[in-house]
């Protein structure tokens, strides 16, 4: 059955037994399946009645386990209508307009910033404590005049704006800036999370012909594709951005649409816990528009659809539907389940719907009283988020939201002083902290215990991350002869297809004996027969981080008992010990902390240089250069210039983990995308910063997913020439979150490790020629058998290694120069010292290398 929304024929609803069914089900707490809840929609009378009552019943008991029962709430806010041009033309918006238009009415073609301060300023005296900032999608793609205004005024984008105005708004008023600025991407939020408590986006409808059809709503608006809109929803609880979202009804779905819709909210919702709010909106028609002629979403609609959505999102969410669209029915809006009004401004319009006015905010205290409610005020970011603070309000906005804020419930204080306050890093970032001996004790007393005490939360829901795996853990179907490919790789390994690379990556027995022997061979004629290694020191200078990414157990909350930070001193203190015992390279890596301001990776390769000149700083993976690039608002390529000039050489290639987003947001929560790992690899490289390039695998991915990465690695060396190698990074299981939710396997197997060694060996040939076995996750015996397959690299000694140790490695942390020599010798071959680059050592270095073996003369204290 399919029911249009709009002009329904007689008959064509649910059956009267349908609509029982469903009613009873709503009634007696069973979850709604799709179906069910599109029969619902189409309630009325004594049905509607019914659906609402027990919607009710549901926000009521969501209200009574927050706390706050009785208690509707609701924004003292200000619009601010940043810009009215879009690169969008939704067939039904008043919003937008043109340039021309804009200048004859003496605006520009942004508001100024004197002109949003002026608002906000005005604001602030009324006790507004939000500033809605609302705009059309990067109106710089479509209107030459935007783009010309925003590098007139020193605007890489319009991004760029909204991150400098938030700033200005925080400092200078002490309003709360919630964000509206259209579709956004992963790195968008992570400019924006340090400026905005909050942020939000309408999903609108999963109705993707109300799209791509001409002739409908959002035809013609490249912004307002579902699968695009939806992934700004996952991106936002990757990002552990508390998000707005909501529908739109009325504007020409089917109620199995509608109710998909809610559904597709929900999926998001629960994957990632970070919406907090669900807008319900009923479309207006609007004079002027293409939708003009287009009956307005009855009351009944917009009554149903609110009481679907409880039911659907269940008694922990908030649901808002906006009053001043429902002609002052607010009793029945409270009925169906609504807990809040969302935001009324005592002084601006709203711009979006500008012939609806605000409701007086008295008014509204008035009418939900006679439903029995209590109107509360709120801030822009829900009570839920305020409590739970890290990692979903940033270090720079907690005192901003702690000064307006309840502690005890989360609400806005009614008393509070709204004034502008330093928006500014933490102080005393780098002070010593926790266990900075880890480094050491992790191989003698081990790790406090296997897993962090916000394991159930930190990650998103582990039974829709089960759900999501699914797809990607399920084996190709091979057909091509493996007999065929091996002859093409020992023929020539650059000529082989896709289906017979796939072919070789399943090979076992004899066939994957040959393929090892055959990479063997590849590798002797590309690079000889030496096994190089390097002297180098890991230094990782925190393990406090957010991220979330669900296959490390090295992250720690700063509250942890395993949770550390260390001193620049301390910092620079390892990479003289370093230097003293023959190192020619520090390897530098932390968490994403969230008190790490973004010019403290420049801090930390400045201590080392200053410290030890000669030493080559080989440091900050690209999520770390994402960072330190949002926080401080410049953009990949400046922050790695600068990066440079501070004395960072090389970086590594890690973060990579597996380069498809199908498995990688299996794997991670908040870590960057496989596109913006390449652009900064890439970026990087242009710059003359050369990086190492890995794979993690053996987790929730499949011999596809290696292939499809290893063809991505080989693309961007031809391109660029940056890598220096490639490393194989076998998953160590042991303590890793998402191995103990029961979601991915115990690791990868032996065959896998010789089959994708001795793979990377020939499909990333003759591009990338040196390939890299890891000691520390395969052991002496391992990294000897890779040497066999392919590897001609055994990485460093590493002296400290807390990474593979936090998630369970039994090999240790360390490795002397003797006993790497061993193992190349164990797999019949020379061993050779190198440089970051693969270069020749000098002498000097190598004769201080073999007089301490590599060995560190003592261990540093815990603190200073």
């Amino acid at each position: 059955m399919t029911t249009s929304v709009t002009g329904t024929t007689p008959g064509s609803g649910p059956t009267a037994n349908s609509m029982r069914r469903a009613l009873k089900r709503a009634r007696d707490g069973v979850a709604l399946d799709v179906s069910e809840a599109a029969v619902l929609l189409q309630a009325r009378g004594d049905d509607l009645d019914d659906l609402a009552a027990s919607a009710a019943r549901v926000r009521d008991a969501g209200l009574e386990e927050a706390g706050r029962p009785g208690v509707i709430t609701y924004s003292k806010s200000v619009f601010v209508p940043l810009t009215r041009l879009c690169r969008d033309k939704c067939h039904y918006c008043t919003f937008v307009t043109v340039p021309g238009k804009l200048r004859r009415a003496g605006h520009g073609m942004f508001m100024s910033p004197d002109e949003v301060l002026d608002i906000a300023r005005r604001g602030a005296e009324l006790g507004c404590k939000e500033a809605l900032i609302t705009l059309g999608d990067k109106p710089e793609d479509r209107w030459p005049e935007a783009r010309e205004w925003l590098d007139a005024h020193g605007y890489d984008d319009t991004i760029a704006y909204v991150r400098a105005i938030s700033i200005r708004i925080l400092e200078e008023t002490g309003l709360l800036p919630h964000l509206n600025p259209g579709v956004m991407s992963w790195t968008d939020f992570q400019r924006l999370k340090p400026v905005a408590p909050s942020m939000g986006m309408m999903l609108e409808t999963t109705a993707t012909r109300l799209w791509s059809e001409p002739g409908g709503p959002h035809f013609g608006s490249p912004d307002k594709e579902p699968a695009v809109r939806l992934r700004v929803l996952e991106d936002a609880g990757r990002s552990s951005v508390p998000f707005t979202s909501g529908l739109l009804i009325g504007i020409g779905e089917t109620y199995e649409e509608r109710a998909d819709s809610l559904f597709a909210l929900r999926r998001v919702s629960r994957a990632h816990h970070g919406i907090q709010e669900l807008i319900i909106q009923n479309f207006r028609a609007k004079p002027d528009t293409a939708m003009r002629g287009m009956p307005d979403a009855e009351l009944d609609e917009l009554i149903a659809t609110v009481a679907v959505a409880r039911h659907v999102m269940g008694p922990a969410a908030c649901l808002q539907a906006p009053p001043n669209l429902v002609a002052g029915e607010y009793g029945r809006l409270i009925g169906a389940g609504i807990d809040d009004w969302g935001g009324v401004s005592p002084l601006t319009i709203d711009h979006v719907n500008p012939e609806r006015p605000w409701p007086q905010i008295e008014l509204l205290r008035e009418r939900s009283a006679e439903a029995g409610f209590e109107l509360r005020e709120r801030l822009c970011v829900y009570p839920e988020f305020v409590r739970r603070g890290e990692p979903w309000l940033d270090p720079r906005l907690l005192p901003h939201v702690r000064a307006l804020a309840d502690p005890e419930t989360g609400l806005a204080l009614p008393d509070a002083v709204v004034e502008g306050r330093p928006w500014q890093e933490p102080e005393e970032v780098f002070t010593a902290s926790g266990r900075t001996d880890l480094h050491h004790t992790v191989d003698t007393e081990g790790r406090t215990g296997d897993r962090r005490e916000d394991f159930d939360t930190v990650y998103g829901d582990w039974a829709a991350l089960k759900e999501a795996a699914v797809p990607g853990m399920v084996p190709s179907r091979i057909d091509t002869d493996v007999r065929s490919a091996l002859a093409t790789a020992a023929d020539d390994p650059t000529r082989l297809t896709d289906d017979e690379a796939l072919a070789l990556l399943h090979a076992d027995g004899p066939a994957l004996d040959a393929l090892c022997r055959i990479a063997d061979d590849v590798r002797r004629a590309a690079v000889g027969d030496d096994v190089t290694y390097i002297v180098t020191r890991n230094i990782n200078f925190t393990n406090v981080c957010y991220t979330g990414c669900r296959f490390c157990a090295f992250a720690q909350r700063r509250t942890d008992a395993d949770a550390y930070t260390l001193s620049l001193e301390q910092v620079a203190d390892r990479a003289a010990q370093a230097w003293d015992v023959g190192a020619v390279e520090v390897c530098m890596q932390g968490g994403i902390h969230p008190d790490l301001p973004g010019t403290a990776y420049f801090d930390i390769a400045k201590a080392v240089k200053e410290r030890v000149p000669g030493m080559h700083v080989h440091a900050f993976s690209p999520m770390e250069v994402v960072n330190g690039a949002t926080r401080t608002g410049l953009s990949i390529r400046e922050w790695l210039i600068a990066a440079k000039e501070a004395g960072l050489d090389t970086i590594p290639g890690t973060a990579a983990e597996i380069l498809d987003d199908e498995v990688r947001w299996v794997l991670t929560k908040g870590k960057l995308p496989a596109a913006t790992w390449i652009e900064v690899i890439t970026t990087a490289h242009e710059l003359g910063i050369r990086s190492s390039s890995t794979m993690m695998y053996g987790h929730v991915d499949q011999p596809r997913h290696w292939l499809g990465h290893f063809r991505t690695l080989s693309r961007i060396q031809q391109e660029t020439g940056g890598f220096t190698e490639f490393v194989t990074l076998p998953f160590i299981h042991t303590n890793a979150p998402v191995y103990l939710a029961g979601i991915a396997r115990p690791g990868p197997t032996t065959r896998d490790n010789r089959a994708v060694m001795a793979m990377a060996r020939l499909l990333l040939h003759p591009h990338i020629p040196n390939i890299q076995t890891s000691w520390v996750k395969l052991g002496a015996e391992g990294a000897a058998e890779m040497l066999r397959s392919g590897a001609n690299d055994l990485g460093g000694t590493l002296m400290e290694e807390t990474i593979s140790r936090m998630a369970g490695s039994r090999y240790g942390s360390y490795m002397s120069v003797k006993e790497l020599i061993a193992v190349a010798e164990a797999a019949g071959r020379p061993a050779k010292p190198r440089t970051t680059v693969y270069g020749e050592v000098p002498e000097e270095r190598q004769r201080t290398a073999a007089a301490s073996d590599g060995h560190l003369p003592e261990l540093l204290p815990v603190l200073d």
